[in-house]
């Protein structure tokens, strides 16, 4: 699976919301836009609730998401 580290448009630091992976400049877990995703949300409407987060970001968490998700498993 895919080092979450490599996703330029997510960022980590121990000292913002726990550590957890929050989007480039922000202090908006990436868990959210998973959570609200299959909750029924729709990318726009992720947009609208969390204003602090560019469409680009998106795109690119759910870009690397799926990337990673279509590597093979190693043996």
């Amino acid at each position: 699976m895919g080092d979450w580290r490599e996703c330029a448009s997510i960022e980590r630091n121990s000292e913002k919301v726990g550590g957890a992976y929050v989007f480039h400049g922000t202090r908006i877990p990436v868990r959210a836009l998973f959570e609200n995703l299959e909750d029924g949300a729709t990318v726009d409407e992720f947009l609208e609730w969390f204003p602090g987060v560019g469409r680009h970001q998106v795109e690119a968490v759910l870009e690397f998401a799926a990337a990673s998700l279509a590597e093979p498993v190693a043996a």
